[in-house]
């Protein structure tokens, strides 16, 4: 295992005063901002052009100021980096490249000195191949009780040279490997629901239980409130792992249940873990990455014995269309009210395409595209679309650089890309580093001041424009309407927590809802529309005229009134 866990002093367990900084409110997940930190691509602290835990603790204060509750960290664990640290080697050190544990320990604290929750990332479904587990798993060979917390099994074929059975990766190609036994012979293959360097752990073994329960509470202990679960619709195979007898698995996902994902038995782990999380003071959540075919099958996963929010990505892969989010903002709500779940709303994160870059692409181009499509609109449309995530009832998450409107770098050369589905020729598109570059801080700079060496992707041209220094108390700018919103959206009252909207009568292709005093009006249309003007207005991306007790609202804006 790795070196930190003896050369570095143990951290001091994080004392209920220091977890009191943070906690203004109870249920404060039911309506908290939370914002998306990839450390890779957030702030570089030593110029080798890769972000790390410095680089992140140095940036708190701006996310203070821009007014998010907490921050959620992509995984920085000791890993070998082939699926950008979702391979994970030991999950009790930080990768040398993003720092140490002693680093990870004061960004908690300077975090939670700042009124800032801290969420980390925990990859449950799969190690990395390099985990001491699985090294000796191959190094001991078939029947070998090592072999028993991974899935092994023998081919099929004369010669059992056939895998298993036909599940595809998510990543492409066949889901197995077979390995070459300690012998030098071809021998049994082995799971991996994503890349061949990502095998699935066998959550039927009670040590992999016992494992994480106790990973639980060393970052528990170190004071973290609370576990982005990633694939939290792995872990659980169905019985004898059947064939699915289709080749064209992956149009499936998200619309059938799979014998490899959302299998009901992911619950009983998840009842498990919500025991050992109560047990900690600070009200401390897990959030579930969860891609179900339905918002019923995912209010399971948030039922009060369970997790606290999952990612509502039937929200995120809807195109701004009036008729289409109101269905499923609908459908949404009548979920999550029955298991007394908030909804968690999403736009962005760092698998698919940023919005302003879909929004200005046609419909039904799925949420990994590859074009530019039209950056004005696509921008004019996601800062729209943000104000409406951030009027409805629940949670919301903010994908770092979101709010300085970044487009997806959709242009990288073909020899800079890292996304290991890129190599693979199927499975997702492999376009995910374009929403992975890093972000602009300044206008110059080598990398406009992501740090003083370069980036692990390249910038393109322009982005200083876009950068945290050209944006800052510039009116207009999308920087600034975040920071309103998210203010706004502390001081009013009847929004942030809730189970329900009063829809409004509205023109075709126009959302409008009241919340108490508070009302959103959503125009999702390329022309101007006409409404009534329902009070003050407290925020707009467009310019709104108002006459006679009628507003006119320009295409694809939305507008907060109050009547208060």
């Amino acid at each position: 295992m790795s070196q930190q866990h003896s050369a570095a002093p143990a951290p001091t367990p994080t004392t209920d005063a220091a977890v009191a900084t943070v906690a203004r409110r109870r249920d404060w997940w039911r309506d908290a901002v939370i914002y998306q930190v990839y450390p890779r691509s957030f702030a570089d602290s030593n110029g080798d052009g890769m972000g790390d835990l410095e680089g992140i603790r140095a940036r708190l204060p701006y996310l203070r100021d821009l007014g998010v509750d907490a921050v959620w960290l992509s995984p920085f664990y000791a890993s070998p980096q082939a699926d950008a640290g979702y391979d994970v080697a030991d999950y009790r050190a930080v990768d040398p490249m993003f720092g140490t544990l002693l680093d990870a320990d004061a960004l908690i604290r300077d975090a939670h000195g700042l009124g800032l929750r801290i969420i980390v990332d925990l990859v449950p479904n799969h190690s990395s191949d390099q985990h001491e587990w699985f090294k000796r798993a191959l190094a001991e060979g078939p029947g070998s009780p090592s072999r028993d917390r991974y899935h092994f099994r023998p081919g099929k074929g004369e010669n059992g040279e056939l895998p298993p059975n036909d599940w595809e990766s998510i990543f492409g190609g066949p889901a197995w490997t077979r390995v070459t036994e300690p012998d030098g012979t071809p021998g049994e293959w082995y799971l991996h629901l994503f890349a061949p360097e990502q095998p699935d752990f066998n959550w039927e073994h009670p040590a992999v239980g016992d494992e994480f329960r106790s990973i639980l509470r060393f970052w528990l202990d170190m004071g973290v409130d609370g576990f982005r679960i990633d694939v939290a619709h792995g872990m659980v195979k169905a019985e004898g792992l059947p064939d699915l007898g289709d080749h064209e698995q992956l149009k499936l996902l998200g619309n059938d249940v799979m014998p490899f994902f959302d299998q009901d038995g992911v619950h009983d782990i998840y009842r498990q873990w919500r025991l050992i999380l109560d047990e900690y003071s600070g009200e401390r959540i897990f959030v579930a990455e969860a891609w179900t075919p339905t918002v019923e099958r995912t209010a399971n996963y948030v039922r009060p014995d369970e997790l606290h929010q999952a990612f509502n990505f039937q929200y995120l892969g809807t195109h701004w269309d009036a008729e289409e989010l109101r269905a499923v903002i609908d459908r949404t709500l009548d979920a999550m009210r029955p298991v007394g779940a908030p909804a968690t709303w999403v736009l962005c994160n760092h698998d698919v395409t940023r919005h302003a870059t879909r929004f200005g692409n046609p419909p039904g181009l799925g949420t990994q595209i590859r074009l530019a499509g039209d950056r004005e609109l696509g921008l004019r449309r996601a800062r729209a679309a943000t104000l409406l995530m951030l009027a409805l009832p629940g949670s919301a998450y903010v994908y770092q650089g979101e709010e300085l409107g970044l487009p997806d770098v959709v242009d990288l050369p073909d020899e800079v890309r890292q996304d290991p589905a890129y190599f693979r020729g199927a499975g997702q598109d492999g376009y995910r580093d374009g929403c992975r570059v890093p972000i602009p801080w300044t206008r110059e700079g080598s990398s406009y001041g992501f740090g003083d060496g370069g980036s692990w992707l390249p910038q393109p041209e322009g982005w200083g424009e876009l950068s945290v220094e050209a944006q800052t108390g510039t009116p207009g700018s999308t920087l600034e309407l975040y920071r309103s919103a998210l203010a706004v959206r502390r001081e009013q009252a009847d929004l942030g927590a809730g189970d329900a909207v009063e829809w409004l009568p509205a023109p075709e292709g126009v959302l409008a809802f009241r919340r108490g005093d508070f009302v959103c009006v959503a125009n999702t249309t390329g022309e101007p529309v006409t409404v009534p003007a329902y009070g003050r207005v407290l925020i707009t991306n467009g310019e709104v005229a108002e006459t006679g007790g009628e507003a006119k609202v320009p295409a694809d804006t939305t507008v907060w009134w109050t009547a208060g």
